[in-house]
């Protein structure tokens, strides 16, 4: 029997749109240049050629260095919330993450690869994306080596992948400049959208998007590949190649992010905790939710991140000392059977 909620789904909605519109303006308005919500809606008014003039110190805060920071918060959270919830479903597992199969260890190596070839930050985000799809295709081509199409062997190729893919980075580490490549390795590992402009979230946004919509019109399907093999196959699901579609969407979605933003831990495991509590275990609809919550989420701490201090502390850092105790809390509040 489904569970009834006090909000009815669309409120929800509603209710998580209005946080993250809050989100959205207090990240437009807060920083070491702080702009009133006046000043922000004379530019957008001035953007569609209404209202006065902006001055160029506005325009230039808006248009160049928070607007492209915020719309990267949002797609970062939206696809690892939403690459979490599809892999907690297809895997069965309400403890499954998006770096499952090793594609964050394998995109920090590319990065690390990168940042030891003297790559700019371009290089340095598309060699990320490129290793950390190959580190899934690696754990995949394992799977099929050991000659099995169980999920939990392609759970075990990724942790093998993943843990190879750690080791490359350790050695990376080991070879770097400590004095200025072993800095720029370490804080990308931390995770961060500082580095985060235009020109990079251009390359990068396209791929989040493609594979963000498939798997928004694949949600009714996470339900049906959440069965075991023989209802599925009873149904007309070709389970294998549903699960790899799924499985890509949420790889490129997961690489896509980590190339951006670096290593940002939690919000593909707390998120999707969260949405399904709040809405329930219908992945039609706890799947869009996750992409707003998480949206909202990234982006608070972001703004959080740049504000808090004189410098910019890691995501990586908040991400963990936050989402711990929260992902702790939804835990006993879902009484979750871990046994």
């Amino acid at each position: 029997m489904t569970k009834k909620h006090a909000l009815p789904y669309s409120g929800l909605l509603v209710i998580s749109l209005f946080v993250l519109l809050l989100a959205v303006l207090s990240a437009l308005c807060l920083g070491r240049y702080p702009l009133s919500i006046g000043e922000v809606w004379h530019f957008f008014l001035h953007l569609l050629h209404f209202g006065r003039p902006v001055d160029v110190t506005t325009q230039n805060i808006i248009l160049n260095l928070r607007l492209p920071r915020i719309i990267a918060a949002m797609l970062i959270g939206a696809a690892l919330a939403i690459s979490g919830t599809a892999f907690q479903s297809i895997f069965k597992n309400p403890l499954v993450s998006p770096d499952l199969l090793g594609v964050s260890n394998g995109a920090a190596a590319g990065a690390a690869i990168a940042i030891l070839l003297g790559f700019r930050t371009a290089g340095i985000q598309m060699m990320a994306f490129l290793v950390g799809l190959t580190a899934v295709l690696l754990a995949l081509l394992l799977q099929s080596l050991l000659n099995s199409k169980t999920t939990i062997t392609l759970v075990l190729a990724g942790i093998i992948i993943s843990g190879f893919m750690q080791a490359v980075i350790g050695l990376l580490k080991y070879l770097a400049d400590p004095e200025q490549q072993l800095p720029d390795i370490t804080y990308w590992q931390l995770g961060s959208l500082e580095k985060v402009t235009p020109h990079n979230l251009l390359l990068v946004a396209p791929s989040l998007l493609i594979a963000g919509i498939i798997l928004f019109l694949f949600r009714w399907r996470l339900n049906v590949l959440t069965l075991n093999a023989a209802e599925a196959t009873t149904l007309g699901v070709n389970l294998r190649i549903e699960q790899g579609i799924v499985i890509l969407c949420a790889t490129i979605l997961t690489a896509g992010s980590v190339c951006l933003s670096g290593t940002v831990g939690w919000i593909g495991l707390v998120i999707p905790h969260a949405a399904r509590l709040v809405g329930g275990q219908n992945n039609a609809r706890a799947l869009p939710l996750s992409a707003i919550l998480g949206a909202a989420f990234l982006l608070i701490l972001d703004t959080i991140a740049r504000t808090i201090s004189a410098g910019e502390i890691p995501l990586g850092i908040l991400t963990g000392f936050i989402g711990t105790p929260l992902f702790v809390w939804l835990l006993l509040k879902k009484r979750v059977n871990l046994s």
